[in-house]
């Protein structure tokens, strides 16, 4: 079978973290073609999704001590091919958040790959809904209390009232421009204004969960149930559990709360498309939904000793509309 993969350039792509390298070699350990291409040479001719599609293979990585090990040259391209999109047997949206006009567009072109033929995971129409901070909400018995608001006085309200909240604004990614807001600082509003625009941009405010010190729990999902967690703990200074902020990571299992929650998202999931997703869960409270391209899978992998993108794939093989694994 032929998969695609839209991503960042690969040359900027950490082997040794990347879900995005650990999805395609899966794909190439159960013996399948493996092709990348990037968002902008994607296209629409005579009604089909056309790209350069560059055929790929992967050096995997090896498990050292405590953290995975990539040759220096860990990958191979050939040439690059003009076709449909439509050839391959799945294609998957990989670029990495924020979710900006191109990225939007990107999803426009991926409408015009004929499901009849090729698997896209995730949904182009699933992308364009779900909102990482947004999408949560819909989910009220899952999530802390929250708030939606582009206004200062709104805000300053509720953050008074809850004591602490944290403020997410909407479009961004790994914890970026995450702030924690106290009712007794006198640089809220300034910290409000500049995160809204003064005003042109609504942003998440949710009540601060003291549990956060314990860790940001990421469980990765798979057309609907849970196949593994990794809990990513703030470090220092430092209020965030990411990882791209230096949150320290340590083995996380699965919790029958975990479940609950996502048996309340799998409908809706499963609906919109979005096969492969990674939440966040703090003290039992869903927080975010990711879809882009939630990543934790290296890590679940080297902590639990499994190789949860074999899963995966073997899944979108026998799910593919041509096929068969």
């Amino acid at each position: 079978m032929d998969f695609a993969f839209i991503i960042d350039p690969i040359d900027r792509l950490d082997p040794g973290h990347d879900t995005s390298v650990a999805l395609m070699e899966a794909a190439q350990a159960l013996g399948h073609r493996v092709w990348i291409t990037q968002a902008e040479t994607l296209g629409v001719e005579e009604g089909k999704a056309m790209g350069w599609l560059q055929p790929l293979a992967l050096e995997p990585v090896t498990l050292g001590e405590n953290r995975w090990v990539a040759v220096a040259e860990w990958y191979r391209l050939g040439e690059a091919v003009y076709q449909p999109l439509e050839t391959m047997d799945a294609i998957f949206m990989r670029t990495d958040p924020p979710v900006t006009v191109p990225y939007l567009y990107t999803t426009y072109v991926l409408d015009y790959v004929d499901a009849a033929k090729t698997l896209v995971v995730n949904s182009p129409q699933g992308l364009r809904t779900a909102n990482e901070k947004m999408y949560a909400l819909q989910f009220a018995d899952a999530i802390p209390e929250t708030i939606v608001s582009r206004d200062k006085g709104v805000i300053r309200s509720v953050v008074e009232r809850w004591g602490q909240a944290v403020l997410k604004p909407l479009g961004g990614k790994a914890g970026e421009g995450i702030l924690f807001l106290s009712a007794g600082d006198r640089n809220l509003n300034s910290m409000v204004e500049i995160s809204t625009g003064r005003g042109r941009e609504p942003v998440m405010i949710q009540t601060y969960l003291p549990e956060a010190k314990a860790g940001d729990k990421r469980v990765i999902v798979l057309h609907g149930e849970p196949i593994g967690a990794v809990n990513r703990i703030p470090t220092g200074n430092e209020f965030r559990g990411n990882m791209a902020v230096g949150g320290r990571v340590e083995a996380a299992v699965v919790t029958e709360r975990d479940r609950t929650i996502c048996s309340q998202l799998a409908p809706a999931l499963r609906r919109d498309g979005l096969i492969f997703v990674g939440i966040d869960i703090i003290g039992g409270y869903l927080t975010e939904v990711n879809v882009t391209s939630p990543t934790g899978i290296r890590e679940i992998d080297r902590l639990d000793g499994v190789t949860l993108g074999l899963q995966v794939m073997q899944w979108v093989c026998d799910h593919a509309p041509k096929g068969s694994g």
